[in-house]
């Protein structure tokens, strides 16, 4: 049996920048504290974890130390967040993405504007919150069409923002159909009276670039094994994606949740993940399955 890690998988480099912040600090002192957890991969929490790594809630703000060091992780936080922590003296380690960084800006300077912000992502993730919070909580979320055309204004400028781990196709259905909906509102009207639409595509590149390179990878193999947290959003995605092209492709968070028989006939086994899945979670998969067949491809039971 060969066994295969995507050389295409692994952490994106605003997680990478994250993490690097927090071993940094973690090196310097035995404690710091993450809004949340700093990814959406449990067995990358536990690690840092042990290193001194706790998550916690803006809640909690008022149970540290004044002086104590908080890190703002990748996925980004409301403008909410930075005044909290001035008001208790808290140190902001800030790991924001920078890609994530400029999709807040560019809303910002909409909303400013008074556009309505319109945002394809989920209500409840932390990037979206962020997103959100700049247009001081403002802004229309949707997960599909059906979702944009029950909830937009269409007498009003509008502007279509995304999170940066969803998925390009939908958001192009989305932005299709609010144009096409304001351009059949507004026939036979002069230029200066039409709504203004904007859609602008903030899906991380890296995300939406690996998508091919993934299709071909899932393809090449006789089983899959994909490995990412349960509430990775960007897993959810690679996910289905890799599921599209190889119906042999089972979703773990940890080497103990794969199944024997899922493996039995195969000769060739790919293993990736999602943008927050460590590698050396990925070398740990590879390495069980190896030694878990023999060189017949029979089980080692």
């Amino acid at each position: 049996m060969e066994v295969r890690i995507d050389p295409s998988a692994g952490f994106c480099w605003g997680v990478v920048r994250a993490i690097d912040f927090a071993e940094k600090q973690l090196s310097e002192s035995d404690k710091l504290y993450s809004l949340g957890e700093i990814i959406h991969n449990m067995a990358e929490v536990n690690r840092l974890g042990e290193l001194g790594l706790e998550s916690i809630k803006v809640e909690d703000f008022s149970k540290l130390k004044p002086g104590s060091k908080v890190l703002i992780r990748a996925h980004g936080e409301p403008p909410s967040t930075y005044k909290e922590a001035l008001k208790y003296g808290i140190e902001i380690i800030d790991a924001t993405c920078p890609v994530v960084a400029k999709v807040q800006e560019r809303i910002r300077k909409f909303a400013d504007n008074k556009f309505q912000v319109v945002i394809y992502g989920k209500k409840d993730h932390a990037e979206v919150i962020g997103l959100s919070g700049v247009t001081k909580d403002q802004a229309i979320v949707v997960l599909s069409v059906e979702e944009a055309l029950e909830s937009v204004n269409f007498s009003k400028p509008t502007v279509l923002f995304s999170q940066t781990t969803m998925d390009k196709e939908t958001f192009k259905a989305i932005a299709n159909t609010l144009k096409e909906k304001i351009e059949q509102l507004y026939i036979g009207s002069i230029e200066d009276e039409a709504v203004e639409f904007h859609a602008k595509n903030t899906i991380c590149g890296q995300v939406s670039g690996r998508e091919k390179r993934l299709r071909d990878f899932a393809r090449s193999n006789d089983v899959i094994i994909f490995a990412a947290g349960k509430k990775s959003s960007n897993g959810k995605v690679l996910f289905d994606i890799a599921k599209e092209e190889n119906a042999n492709t089972f979703f773990i968070e940890e080497v103990s949740d794969i199944k024997d028989h899922w493996l039995k006939d195969a000769h060739n086994v790919g293993v990736t993940g999602a943008t927050s899945t460590p590698h050396w979670l990925m070398k740990k998969i590879k390495n069980y399955i190896e030694e878990h067949f023999s060189s017949n491809d029979s089980l080692k039971l």
